[in-house]
């Protein structure tokens, strides 16, 4: 059954969100407790302009791909010095990843494959103790 987030592939979301929880925990592993400095601020607002106009430059095209939306909400995101925008932007950063990883699987598994989700990634089987296949 299909579940709000799925984006046409029962089960997408659920895997994905697995996927990146596994990846996280093996960022934890490695490098422990992180703590940077944001490094964003309005400074990077006239990238971040450059790249809305190549998104509306690409859909009003027909060209427009997952790199041109992620790029655009990744320089939002940078362009950013208030921390509740700030974090309201890398959720979208992180949204637009997520929606990119399903629309993968959900194109392999239109060809035929498996989606791509079912193979575990390395960070996840390191994450889990295991061997990716």
């Amino acid at each position: 059954m299909i579940q709000p987030g799925d984006y046409g592939l029962p089960g997408s979301l659920t895997r994905v969100l697995a996927d990146v929880a596994a990846e996280r925990a093996a960022q934890d592993a490695r490098w422990g407790l992180q703590e940077h400095p944001d490094g964003t601020g309005p400074e990077y607002a006239p990238d971040a302009d450059l790249a809305k106009r190549a998104v509306a430059d690409a859909l009003a095209e027909g060209r427009l791909t997952w790199r041109h939306i992620l790029h655009e909400e990744v320089l939002e995101a940078f362009a950013e010095d208030d921390a509740s925008r700030l974090r309201e932007e890398l959720i979208q950063v992180a949204a637009v990843a997520v929606t990119w990883v399903q629309d993968m699987d959900r194109r392999a598994q239109s060809a035929g494959g498996p989606p791509s989700g079912e193979a575990i990634s390395p960070s996840r089987a390191a994450a889990e103790g295991s061997t990716p296949p």
